[in-house]
């Protein structure tokens, strides 16, 4: 599979697009955000 075909979402903080990543295979369906430093600083938006 091509990067350019993996799913995609909307930080909820930085409102940057970010991909799937392995790591969330099992629980892509609740990532909300890009990184660490977002979701710590979630309740800043």
């Amino acid at each position: 599979m091509k990067k350019s075909d993996l799913p995609q979402k909307i930080c909820k903080v930085c409102s940057r697009p970010f991909n799937w990543r392995k790591k969330w295979q099992r629980c892509w369906d609740d990532v909300r955000y890009c990184s660490e430093r977002c979701r710590r600083h979630k309740s800043a938006k």
